[in-house]
């Protein structure tokens, strides 16, 4: 909205009012006011739940001839809210101090107004914009944090989406913030400006810094790593013969799966999904049996989800509710997928073609997505989480990877906010990837597993983690996930050529 100065020879500027929203937002203490709702039928119950939620003291009286039930329940739990049955008359307002009119009558709404304004009182007429002196707007409350919404009155529908995204946007720990920043005000000393300065830097810091500190520590913890890493490489080298004929009689494909594990762990990082399926349709080309490259991919996820996890849980961006529904039937599938592949080692010759189609079609899935990058799409809510979870655990651990691209796409496009889904799925991976992992080493120790494979695909993602996350915003998601999705749809398709004898390159 633009505010246009208006000299018209006052000692005061006055302003035209151009387009937008005009109205100016206040909080009422309703508890100290005594509202006067003038109806009892759907409308009138929708208004007096919308006053006594926010604040159950207030002093409320409902005049009407006719109630709905569920109004006389409602004023029972509030002994500061009146009924009487009566007809309207405008004496009925002589006491009040906020009007509604929540009947079905125009006419009557129509004199509700003008006998509210004869008073001077503030009226609001249900669904009639055009007759009110101010809107009830949809609010989100988080403890003493509250937020109103408004549409100027033109879509309540609008705001009551609104409201739904902000409730579960907001998190709950909202609410021991302010506790604490009041904690904080009320210590300090000094005139208002020196306590405004001083709380402005307080939460400066909080928004301002979050994110390089998180940024610092994670390259803090990697660079202490790596430099462990070469410093006890370096040592053992010069000082242990034994140690370097070891490293001489490595099997090259341990250096081979440190390159790829490190490329595919940028380009998760890049894009948020895929790891999975490249190392295992890389891992299948490789000659490694399926069992073992699901092995890898999730032994080196462990570490990667539970720093992601951890940092959204610090910021936040864990819906609870969803997360016990997730990581209990995600366990369950994920240990009985690696078991049931596990057991199936001694016949890989036959589950490789099965797991190649299955990550020709995680490519096809892949491919669809880079077309729609940025567009977003709804559907119903889906409500089957546990169901989600369990389907979403077992085909990640058969296939070596899906999680992410079963789970967390289904949730955002039922619906679900994208940023409290991500953290989410990303905690509830961590301890799915771990009973996997787990299942995997147990069962697979009796077939004298290779392990350069996997050490080289848990040290090279481990060692990119920092280096993908630096770099996620600066490479177009589009172009990766299409290189992405053809690599792995050619590689799928040569593996299952490979398994029917027909001849590639």
């Amino acid at each position: 909205m633009t505010l246009l100065p208006r000299n018209n020879g006052l000692s005061t500027i006055q302003y035209e009012k151009t387009e937008g929203n005009q109205l100016f937002p206040v909080f009422l203490k309703l508890n100290n006011l005594h509202t006067v709702l003038i109806g009892a039928g759907n409308v009138g119950l929708e208004k007096l739940t919308a006053i006594l939620n926010n604040s159950p003291f207030a002093k409320v009286t409902v005049i009407a001839k006719i109630f709905l039930p569920a109004i006389h329940t409602l004023a029972a739990e509030f002994e500061r809210v009146t009924v009487v049955q009566k007809a309207f008359v405008d004496t009925d307002l002589d006491t009040a101090d906020i009007v509604i009119a929540a009947t079905n009558d125009t006419e009557l709404n129509a004199y509700i107004r003008n006998s509210a304004h004869e008073r001077k009182i503030l009226v609001n007429v249900a669904d009639k914009p055009d007759l009110c002196d101010f809107y009830l707007g949809s609010i989100v409350q988080k403890g003493d944090l509250k937020v109103a919404i408004s549409t100027n009155g033109k879509s309540p529908t609008v705001a009551k989406r609104l409201k739904e995204v902000l409730k579960e946007s907001l998190p709950d720990e909202l609410d021991i913030t302010l506790q604490q920043m009041n904690e904080l005000r009320n210590s300090l000393t000094g005139d208002f400006a020196y306590k405004v300065k001083k709380l402005n830097e307080v939460t400066s810091v909080l928004v301002d810094k979050k994110a390089d500190s998180n940024k610092s520590l994670i390259w803090l913890i990697w660079g202490a790593i790596v430099l462990a890493i070469a410093s006890t490489v370096y040592a053992l080298w010069n000082k242990d013969p034994d140690f370097r004929i070891y490293v001489q009689g490595i099997n090259p494909k341990f250096y081979y799966f440190l390159g790829a594990g490190f490329v595919f762990a940028l380009i998760d990082g890049a894009i948020g999904m895929s790891y999975g399926v490249t190392s295992t349709s890389f891992s299948l080309s490789m000659g490694i049996t399926p069992a073992v490259a699901s092995m890898g991919v999730h032994l080196s996820e462990v570490l990667s989800n539970g720093i992601a996890g951890w940092m959204h849980y610090r910021m936040g961006n864990i819906n609870w509710k969803l997360f016990k529904m997730l990581v209990v039937t995600g366990i369950v599938g994920a240990f009985l997928g690696a078991y049931i592949l596990s057991s199936l080692e001694e016949y890989s010759k036959y589950t490789k073609p099965v797991i190649s189609v299955y990550t020709l079609i995680l490519g096809i899935v892949i491919l669809r997505k880079a077309f729609h990058v940025g567009q977003k799409r709804s559907s119903g809510k889906i409500k089957k989480i546990g169901l989600l979870g369990f389907g979403g655990g077992f085909i990640d651990a058969v296939g070596g990877g899906g999680w992410g691209s079963i789970v967390l796409s289904t949730l955002i496009a039922g619906g679900r906010h994208p940023l409290f889904s991500l953290g989410t799925v990303k905690l509830s991976r961590f301890f799915v990837a771990i009973v996997s992992s787990t299942t995997f080493v147990i069962m697979l120790m009796r077939y004298g597993t290779h392990w350069e494979p996997v050490a080289g695909l848990v040290i090279g993602s481990a060692l990119a983690s920092p280096i993908a996350a630096k770099i996620s915003n600066k490479i177009s998601a589009k172009a990766i996930m299409m290189s992405v999705a053809i690599i792995v749809i050619l590689i799928s398709i040569r593996a299952i050529l490979k398994f029917l004898h027909v001849p590639v390159i």
